[in-house]
């Protein structure tokens, strides 16, 4: 019995690899085997970079905080305290965004957050 190949699916396995791999440099693009390792490895890097891009944000967002609060004569650990005691719950990523767009409301947030730390 003669070997069968099914030629339909593994064109389009080798077209989905090399879609995926459009735009990448030289034969990273162009030739299959360096192409499915190029793909793979930045599907990799999505996936990881998915994660940390979380994590760089919430660092992002608690140095805007920290610098902000310290020009209303707090520091970080003492405003997010303050905030927690006057029952004020306002994330971190809204506080940054007051902090670098609106310091008006972020001066009055720092002094609640103040007045209950004593």
């Amino acid at each position: 019995m003669p070997r069968s190949t099914n030629p339909v699916a593994s064109r389009r396995r080798r077209k989905k690899i090399l879609k995926a791999a459009k735009g990448f440099r030289g034969g990273h693009s162009k030739l299959l085997r360096t192409a499915r390792d190029t793909v793979n490895r930045a599907l990799k890097f999505s996936y990881r970079d998915r994660r940390n891009k979380k994590r760089e944000f919430r660092r992002l967002w608690i140095i805007r905080i920290n610098a902000a609060a310290r020009e209303n004569g707090l520091n970080y650990r003492d405003l997010i305290c303050g905030l927690q005691r006057a029952q004020i719950e306002v994330d971190r990523k809204v506080l940054a965004d007051l902090a670098v767009h609106n310091p008006e409301a972020f001066a009055q947030l720092a002094q609640q957050a103040q007045a209950q730390l004593g």
